[in-house]
């Protein structure tokens, strides 16, 4: 369907894959040498998949009513990850019964080692045929979610496109935005909770099968969380709301203040005071991309080449439409040897925000193409997210492009009481998934209930809920990645203390800290976290203490802000 990506083989032809792999599990090793140009082989081969692979994943969310689009990839789903699972496993087995295993370099291959043991241990064949299963109900929630539109004043409008009504200085026009965006998510509400419930049971069997007390920890183990343990998570959400809090707090106060208003309600979140216009960074997608081009060029030229490629070759999908599914990523597309964006702007100051970060994600892909190992370049999201969270603090001083001085300002300030109101809720989504997993059996009802716990339990207490409690119990409903990738939220947390440490050092030191931020994403995954954060010059570290230390920073950096003559 589409020319972005390179399809070396053809997918629909399983067999002729197939074939292909068992090669590779049957090539017989007689030496260390032979190992290692194995190991290569095998990357490559895997490599081209992926890139097909993937491009159909791309395709589909580009367009999921798309009748090709969507039988490439349920095809892929169906017959060609499960085949992939399969011989992934074997493909395992043969490395590590390997006799020339234990020669191997520990330095170069040490990390892949462990891996492999490590998803040996976590193999269960029968578990693929229930992650077909849950695959198709993660598709299925694309389909709603990208398919829900809302009438306003007479015309038809996605989703994406009502979100820049909550900005409204008219307290009217946003209630009204805010109201139309959940009416339109209870008309698929049952059914976004029926695949929730279903997906609770596929995922206990799978925990089960690989003889783990919860699947909470069959995803930890999943994502080789070596380095950080559900315990640790907790005390993470502990540490905030002893020390986030009662920032977002004044925030959140001064925000009412701002906005004149008695309380503050939960369609005054993003709104901006009257008399001030939102900010509005572009009016169309090629305004966009250029301005921000020319700001990545002043950070780094290479970082502005690189969209401007991906520009070029048609990697950049940025506007939304109807039946295209929600929210953004980067998916790297290691034959091209370049990324896709994936995104639904709708001319807000998030969407620039959201290029930024995803072009850090970008540079991360670029800069790890020296690793030859597919594995090596499979980073750990803690230290992709690291990437993408500093590039948007990177980009600060290069806001000129888009904004007057007093607009630049006025962005600074928000992105800096962002990341503090941001850090209570992304740990929220986090210990609900915690909660859904270690209590499998809990009810619909009681999902909602926990939700809406949570949201009380880490907030400030600032927003006034009343008459909208059950749109907060809902709002997890619109986070994807509790349907497609249990687990991933975590990450944007710790990634988030990470890159307001690099930020502090930014402001000191940008040369040494842009050279330090490349080699350490250029280390991609030969190294543990602790050691790409220390290669960064940070501290992987969300103790209480680190916590405290960055507040009073972004506190200090707020008030300089505030202060500031423009």
């Amino acid at each position: 369907m589409s020319s972005i990506y390179i399809e070396k083989h053809d997918l629909q032809d399983t067999k002729a894959i197939e074939a292909k792999i068992e090669s590779l599990v049957q090539l017989p090793f007689h030496s260390l040498a032979d190992v290692e140009s194995w190991l290569l082989e095998v990357s490559t081969f895997y490599d081209e998949l992926r890139e097909a692979l993937d491009g159909h994943y791309i395709d589909f969310q580009a367009h999921n009513q798309d009748a090709e689009a969507k039988r490439a990839f349920e095809h892929d789903q169906e017959k060609n990850e499960p085949l992939m699972k399969t011989y992934t496993a074997k493909l395992d087995d043969k490395l590590m019964s390997s006799p020339f295993k234990d020669d191997l370099d520990k330095e170069k291959y040490g990390r892949l080692l462990r891996s492999k043991e490590n998803a040996m241990e976590l193999f269960r064949e029968e578990n693929i045929g229930l992650e077909v299963e849950e695959d198709r109900l993660a598709t299925r929630y694309f389909e709603l979610t990208g398919g829900l539109s809302a009438d306003w004043n007479g015309e038809e409008k996605t989703i994406p496109e009502l979100f820049p009504y909550l900005e409204n200085p008219d307290r009217t026009v946003r209630k009204s935005a805010f109201d139309k965006i959940f009416q339109s998510l209870t008309t698929v509400e049952d059914e976004l909770q029926e695949i929730m419930s279903e997906l609770m049971e596929l995922r206990e069997k799978k925990a089960a099968n690989s003889g783990l007390a919860n699947y909470r920890d069959y995803m930890f183990k999943k994502y080789e969380r070596f380095d950080y343990t559900p315990e640790d998570c907790k005390q993470l959400a502990a540490s905030i709301r002893e020390h986030v809090l009662p920032v977002a707090e004044k925030i959140e106060k001064q925000k009412q203040e701002e906005l004149g208003v008695d309380v503050l309600r939960p369609y005054d979140r993003s709104a901006v005071p009257k008399g001030r216009t939102p900010l509005k960074p572009f009016s169309k997608r090629d305004e966009l991309v250029n301005r921000t081009s020319k700001a990545l060029k002043q950070i780094d030229p290479r970082f502005s080449e690189l969209i401007d490629v991906m520009d070029d070759k048609g990697m950049l999908d940025l506007e939304t439409r109807k039946n295209k599914s929600p929210g953004g990523f980067c998916t790297p597309l290691p034959v091209s040897q370049l990324s896709f964006i994936f995104m639904n702007a709708s001319h807000t100051h998030a969407d620039m925000m959201t290029l930024f970060h995803e072009m850090g994600h970008c540079i991360h892909n670029d800069l790890k193409l020296q690793q030859p190992l597919a594995y090596d370049r499979e980073t750990p999201m803690e230290s992709s997210e690291l990437a993408s969270m500093t590039m948007e603090l990177f980009s600060i001083d290069q806001w000129d492009h888009f904004y007057s001085k007093e607009e630049q300002r006025q962005a600074k300030l928000d992105l800096l009481r962002d990341i503090v109101t941001f850090l209570p809720g992304g740990i929220r989504v986090d210990q609900f998934q915690h909660w859904m997993y270690e209590n499998p059996k809990h009810t619909k009802e009681e999902r909602m209930e926990k939700f809406g716990a949570l949201s009380k339990e880490l907030s400030s207490g600032v927003v006034d809920w009343s008459g909208y409690e059950d749109a907060r119990r809902k709002e997890w409903l619109f986070i994807l990645h509790i349907f497609e990738v249990p687990f991933y939220y975590v990450e944007y947390v710790i990634a988030q203390l990470g890159a307001v440490q690099m930020y502090k050092q930014y402001k000191e030191d940008p040369e040494g800290t842009l050279d330090r931020y490349k080699k350490a994403l250029a280390l991609g995954n030969t190294k543990s976290l602790a050691d790409v954060y220390e290669a960064a010059g940070i501290r992987f570290d969300f103790s209480g203490e680190m916590i405290q230390e960055l507040m009073d920073f972004l506190q200090k950096e707020i008030a300089e802000v505030e202060n500031m003559q423009v």
